[in-house]
């Protein structure tokens, strides 16, 4: 169950990123790269000769519509996001095909935030997007989600967050549980855990240089053709490793990470309500750990 419930979240923008309100378009550019590594039949757990690496580039947009402060300095706030995934994939050694050799996610969507209050605050978020294979690419591929999460502020540096999230991923509408967490410090030691997006523990050692270490989760979805059925194909990674952050200026920053691959996966469910909680007899497939390295580019616009 719990799998096909992450095929499902990975189908959705990236709520922690866009979670708090900008008074100027932002952006994200980042890459990645996996080298090939093992594939590890499911069957009986067996690391085999056939290989995959994975190649992606991801591209996140926020274009304010509308930004007001109340009274107090809240924040009120229409945006338009634009989230974008490529991904490509050589596969070697393979009696038959398994995998995708490409991935595409591209959405569109619409979000407000608004305070209740001094203590809490609401976030509604709906959108609409493309999911494939690049193989036969039709209405199939087309997926809506929308949500609204209350999040609690305790001060700051810490937020709890909850709210349903209506996605299309197994056919009918489906209401499924969303929550989101952030706490960070301040200071030149720097704590900060995001989920679902991950954990991250650094060191500022000036304005400009700032040493992290990062565990990160992060997938892609895409609607499939199996023997005539539609189907859910997910992936799933999470990465761990070293990442350098240099303030380049006010408005641009550059992130590189190097390190490992903790888990690689991809996961298959019918879309039907009923896959959701149905327990798999069968382990995912799954790739063993290797390298992982990511450049990325941050800025913010006045």
């Amino acid at each position: 169950m719990k799998r096909n419930l992450l095929t499902a979240f990975c189908c959705l923008l990236p709520l922690g990123y866009w979670v708090s309100a900008q008074s100027g378009i932002s952006a994200e550019l980042k890459t990645e790269y996996i080298p090939a590594s093992n594939y590890i039949r499911p069957e009986d757990s067996t690391k085999t000769n056939s290989k995959s690496d994975f190649k992606r580039i991801n591209l996140n947009l926020s274009i304010p519509l509308s930004v007001k402060k109340d009274s107090a300095g809240r924040v009120k706030a229409w945006s338009m996001l634009l989230s974008g995934s490529y991904a490509k994939m050589s596969h070697q050694n393979y009696e038959t095909p398994l995998f995708p050799d490409q991935m595409l996610n591209a959405q569109v969507g619409l979000q407000h935030i608004r305070p209740l209050g001094k203590k809490w605050s609401m976030m509604m978020m709906a959108s609409v997007g493309l999911y494939t294979d690049l193989e036969h690419v039709n209405f199939d591929d087309v997926l809506g989600q929308g949500g609204v999460l209350f999040i609690r502020h305790f001060n700051p540096n810490l937020a709890l967050g909850a709210g349903p999230v209506l996605t299309t991923a197994f056919g009918a509408p489906m209401v499924l549980p969303w929550i989101y967490f952030d706490w960070k410090t301040n200071g030149k030691v720097k704590f900060r855990i995001n989920f679902p997006e991950g954990a991250e523990v650094g060191y500022q050692f000036s304005d400009a240089f700032t040493l992290k270490a990062v565990v990160n989760l992060s997938g892609m979805t895409v609607e499939r053709n199996k023997n005539g059925e539609s189907i859910m194909f997910g992936y799933q990674q999470i990465t761990a490793g070293l990442r350098p952050e240099i303030k380049i200026s006010d408005k641009l920053s550059l992130g590189i990470t190097g390190g490992s691959t903790l888990v690689r996966s991809f996961s298959e469910s019918e879309r039907k309500i009923k896959s959701i909680f149905k327990d798999k007899k069968v382990e995912d497939p799954k790739f063993s750990s290797t390298f992982y390295a990511a450049v990325s580019l941050r800025w913010n616009l006045p």
